[in-house]
């Protein structure tokens, strides 16, 4: 009999006292935690929506799945990894862990010592166990993984009322759903790692400040750079968290998908508490010009554009409290192309996404660059010429002493400080020099 039990994942009193289970646990989830080999074996006939994932095997059963998040779980793969590498051990909570592949990819990839998969739809227990069962699942202070079926906020809190703590969660939630991310904080390590999640684009784009405001303490309004505003207002919601319970964040990643859409950052939670400078303040954008900028709280009520002789105007649209600071670290990233690379997941022809996306977030992390992006289409409308392209746009501004990058976020977007103003110019003169090679020819 294969017995998942919770008094045999760790020394924490939380997982010994069959007491305190039972306030969070019913007898009867209890037990459905047990299962024989035989009926494994039945699980692994029943359940015929197989996948395949960097080589992994699984099935996705009846839960909700998405192939295209697969960059998402390479990405919390490759970070869960690298912490093991610096910590020597590695103990993971997959919090809505949905069919179970991030929790069996932590263990097989990321070689985690322990994995606590929750789900708390109890009807995707067969399957989890099913695709958790590839690894062997030990015994006592040797246990590899668990399942559980509880709702996350109360695993979570009760991880924490008993200091058993981990050192990488993993919450992939849906829509603006962030009553999950101060119980997220109170069980992690010191400077343990939590990737976390955001599917509201409507929030991010604007349409309900009310629900972003609620949700991140953030009154979000329409922006062109409005998934960037995503990344932000995720950040802050979880700095502001963070703060409250004396802690700060740091972005290692944020990595933006067009499917769903979705936005996962990953933060690294240290002790010590946001100042009034540290990168928690306002997002505008000037209609009238198109320049964006950052503002801080000391600045609240003086928030104007020099478009306007620093008059405060109907055409700045401001944004916030959200994060202003830096998306990525390129040094972590630059470690995650390296680990990327050690596994052949990129190089020799393979891997060309990965890599790509890589590749910019490390380009988007020089510190010149502002906040938001331009896109050619609003320089082509401004200017009123044709779309110009981009590398040459951006060939261009360099050559103006502007930094500029491409944007993972946008396809036909430059991260840059060079001005919209700046940026017409040098459209227009790329139309007039285009114009005068067609008539020499």
């Amino acid at each position: 009999m294969l017995t998942v039990m919770l008094n045999t994942l760790s020394p924490s009193p939380f997982l010994r006292s069959q007491q305190t289970i039972s306030h969070c646990f019913s007898s009867s989830t209890i037990h459905l935690f047990q299962f024989s080999q035989s009926q494994i074996k039945s699980l692994n006939n029943c359940l015929p929506n197989n996948r395949t994932e960097r080589g992994i095997e699984f099935d996705i059963g009846d839960t909700f799945f998405r192939h295209e998040s697969a960059t998402g779980r390479d990405l919390g793969v490759l970070a869960a990894a690298l912490y093991r590498k610096s910590k020597g051990s590695l103990r993971v909570l997959d919090a809505l862990c949905g069919c179970g592949i991030r929790s069996l990819r932590y263990l097989v990839e990321a070689e985690a010592d322990f994995v606590l998969a929750n789900d708390a739809n109890d009807e995707n227990r067969g399957v989890i166990v099913k695709n958790l069962s590839k690894v062997a699942e030990g015994f006592g202070e040797t246990r590899r993984w668990m399942v559980t079926n509880c709702d996350a906020n109360r695993v979570m809190s009760e991880f924490y009322l008993q200091k058993d703590f981990f050192d990488f969660i993993d919450v992939d939630s849906f829509g603006s759903d962030s009553t999950f991310l101060r119980p997220a904080i109170n069980a992690l390590k010191l400077d343990g790692l939590l990737y976390v999640t955001s599917t509201d684009g409507f929030s991010s784009g604007g349409h309900h400040p009310s629900q972003s405001l609620a949700a991140y303490g953030a009154y979000v309004r329409p922006m062109p750079f409005s998934n960037e505003i995503g990344l932000r207002m995720l950040i802050g919601g979880v700095a502001r968290e963070a703060s409250v319970l004396g802690f700060y964040v740091t972005p290692l990643f944020s990595y933006y998908s067009y499917h769903g859409p979705v936005f996962r950052v990953m933060l690294r939670i240290s002790r010590g508490r946001i100042n009034k400078n540290r990168h928690y303040g306002f997002v505008s954008y000037c209609k009238k010009c198109g320049n964006s900028q950052a503002f801080s709280w000391s600045e609240v009520g003086q928030m104007s554009c020099p478009c306007n002789d620093t008059r405060v105007s109907e055409s700045l649209v401001v944004s916030g409290p959200l994060w202003t600071g830096p998306l990525h670290s390129a040094d972590y990233i630059e470690d995650m192309l390296t680990l990327a690379m050690q596994w052949e997941w990129i190089g020799n022809g393979q891997g060309k996404d990965l890599e790509k996306l890589l590749g910019q977030m490390v380009d988007e992390s020089d510190s010149k660059l502002p906040v938001g992006y331009i896109k050619m289409d609003e320089v082509a409308s401004r200017a009123k010429v044709n779309s110009p392209p981009l590398n040459t746009m951006m060939s261009e501004m360099i050559k103006a002493g502007y930094a500029a990058s491409r944007s993972h976020i946008a396809s036909n977007a430059i991260k840059t400080n060079c001005p919209m103003t700046e940026c017409i110019r040098i459209a227009l003169e790329l139309q007039q020099s285009c114009l005068g090679v067609h008539q020499v020819t």
